[in-house]
């Protein structure tokens, strides 16, 4: 049974700092893509950013270029977002998940969700 786990949410001040983790596990991720979504309360989910679970070939979203950072452990199964330069409109539930790597494809398996604030 396929998991994703996120864990590292909470309250920050603006230009504050926050790392949040998905620690995956049920199958091997070779050949995944994983993403970090957000939803801001009212407004739809987006993508902030994704990565291969091999590693490189990142994308992230205007809104956030610069200042998060994704990156992936595959020893501890692990994919990070690194978020740095927090602003209030950062404020949402952060969602990982996965997809198979080719392009056009969803993704088919999320995590619960971890709340992340950013107070001005």
């Amino acid at each position: 049974q396929v998991q994703l786990v996120e864990s590292g949410g909470g309250l920050v001040q603006a230009g504050g700092s926050l790392r949040l983790s998905c620690a995956a596990s049920g199958r091997t991720f070779q050949g995944y893509r994983m993403g970090w979504f957000r939803q801001a309360q009212g407004k739809e989910r987006e993508l902030v950013g994704s990565i291969s679970w091999s590693g490189g070939n990142t994308y992230y979203a205007d809104s956030v270029k610069g200042r998060f950072t994704i990156s992936e452990d595959n020893a501890k199964n692990t994919v990070y977002l690194q978020m740095d330069s927090l602003k209030p409109e950062d404020t949402g539930v952060y969602y990982c998940a996965a997809r198979r790597e080719k392009p056009g494809l969803k993704y088919d398996y999320w995590g619960q969700g971890t709340q992340v604030t950013v107070s001005s």
